[in-house]
């Protein structure tokens, strides 16, 4: 049963948490909406050798707990990436921490990793029921070795994730942002790999979010480390802790990250300069202010080869996922491309 276009306007009026969390328990209990018939076949594509039926997700964030990776499947997104998850359970930041920013079209978070901790986590996901599903894994507040927190929560989750996501870009755990720096991103990739490796006979393909709030040479650095140690692929970009004069919600001004439509042309020049330097060989998962069918494509032009959505999603309400599917074919047939991978990176070429 899906009551969920006539029950949003409702939620609009609730604390944004409390009704993401109704979300999650409407879902949870079969609330959701369900996409019907296949995508169009020319929005299929592989990757890490995972069948993507259509390129939009949802982003890290939605399903913190891996409790409605099948739900938010069946709505018709083409793959799902829970978390982020710690090693230990951890209740985030005090509230309120989650700002709706209406008429900037954004949110503001700052969380600050609550979640449940691997244990439940992982027990949810041995429940799988097919789709590709990604984890999004951090640090706990008070970790003293990121190192060891990174490759333990890898090691366990290998068995289950179809990608893993190393986490070092949200700017709402203090000091986190400072693992995007070359010499300690070359350490934690190095030993989560190692992980990986002792933890399952083929790892799964592991990527790292990055902030959009990066120096020439940080995106550089970061281009060289993910080719250097053979990362899979890379995801552009995190929330923003800028703030631009035009933004005009009573809220803007909260602490945390920005997400939502001031993002999406910072994640997007990022995006396309991090699939220049990487010469169009690693795969890019572009998220950011994606709003419409348009934005999504545009990402993909920019060079990603999967989008996801969050905030639009929160703000626009579940109609956004089927106006995008459906008008991404209309796009590829006026650009004259046969398949979505086709466009990938076409703006620079």
């Amino acid at each position: 049963m899906d009551l969920s276009r006539a029950v949003f306007p409702l939620l609009q009026r609730l604390d944004p948490e409390r009704a993401h969390n109704f979300t999650i328990w409407a879902l949870r209990n079969g609330f959701g909406p369900e996409r019907n018939g296949a995508d169009d076949p020319r929005l299929h594509q592989s990757l890490w050798g995972l069948k993507f039926p259509n390129p939009i997700g949802i982003s890290a964030g939605f399903d913190k707990n891996a409790e409605v990776f099948d739900p938010l499947l069946r709505a018709g997104f083409g793959f799902v990436e829970v978390g982020t998850v710690t090693p230990r359970p951890q209740l985030g930041n005090p509230k309120p921490r989650l700002f709706r920013l209406p008429e900037d079209g954004a949110l503001i978070n700052r969380m600050g990793f609550n979640n449940d901790g691997l244990d439940p986590v992982i027990a949810r996901l041995s429940n799988r029921h097919g789709g590709v599903v990604g984890v999004n894994i951090g640090i706990n507040r008070d970790c003293t070795d990121a190192e060891r927190d990174y490759a333990l929560a890898a090691g366990r989750l290998a068995p289950l994730a179809d990608y893993l996501v190393i986490n070092v870009s949200s700017p709402n755990t203090p000091g986190l942002r400072a693992l995007q720096d070359k010499a300690a991103l070359q350490g934690l990739i190095r030993r989560t790999q190692t992980a990986l490796r002792d933890s399952v006979p083929t790892p799964p393909p592991m990527l790292v979010k990055i902030a959009p709030d990066l120096t020439e040479d940080d995106e550089r650095d970061i281009a060289d480390v993910a080719m250097t140690l053979g990362l899979q692929g890379l995801i552009v970009s995190n929330t923003t802790i800028d703030r631009a004069d035009s933004l005009a919600s009573p809220h803007c001004g909260e602490g945390g990250g920005l997400s939502g439509r001031p993002l999406f042309e910072r994640s997007t020049a990022l995006l396309g300069r991090l699939y220049r330097m990487t010469e169009g060989t690693l795969p890019i998962i572009g998220v950011g202010g994606v709003c419409t069918a348009q934005d999504a494509y545009a990402k993909i032009r920019a060079g990603a080869s999967l989008v996801q959505l969050y905030s639009a999603l929160a703000l626009q309400g579940p109609t956004l996922l089927p106006e995008i599917l459906d008008e991404l074919g209309n796009l590829l047939t006026l650009d004259g491309f046969e398949s979505v991978t086709d466009a990938v990176g076409a703006a620079h070429r």
